[in-house]
């Protein structure tokens, strides 16, 4: 587990454009079961290579006219009990941080793996995730 104080500015930069952060498996039912919606889940993690550009990537989707209802976000290697908790909504893919699950109405209908993420300009990351919310989100968020 990273020090808590390291991982802060990587928490806010989620938390400060409007994400709202699941600290454990309780909150993490609440919000993907009783959220209306389009919900945005995003699995925060320290990992450089691919973190760095998840994170900027996601404030750049959002700029999208379409985006997300609501905005969570779990923290890898920090909240464990609710990191697996969410991962267990996510059928059909294995763990991987980072990560971005787009929900409807409680039912998994994208995911962008760490694979997808690495190795990516936070541009292209923007543009798989504003394409997710074009197809699947209704409003401005």
């Amino acid at each position: 587990m990273y020090d808590p104080t390291m991982v802060e500015p990587m928490r806010k930069e989620l938390t400060g454009i409007g994400f709202k952060e699941l600290r454990t498996p309780q909150e993490v039912d609440e919000a993907i079961q009783n959220s209306k919606g389009t919900s945005l889940v995003v699995v925060n993690s320290v990992c450089g290579c691919a973190a760095g550009q998840a994170r900027p990537g996601v404030a750049l989707a959002l700029t999208n006219n379409l985006r997300p209802d609501n905005l969570f976000t779990v923290f890898a290697g920090q909240d464990v009990e609710a990191t697996a908790h969410a991962r267990s909504y996510i059928k059909g893919y294995p763990p991987s941080s980072p990560s971005m699950a787009l929900f409807k109405d409680g039912e998994l209908v994208f995911m962008l793996e760490r694979y997808q993420i690495e190795n990516n300009p936070a541009e292209q990351v923007a543009s798989k995730l504003a394409e997710a919310f074009e197809k699947h989100c209704n409003s401005g968020g």
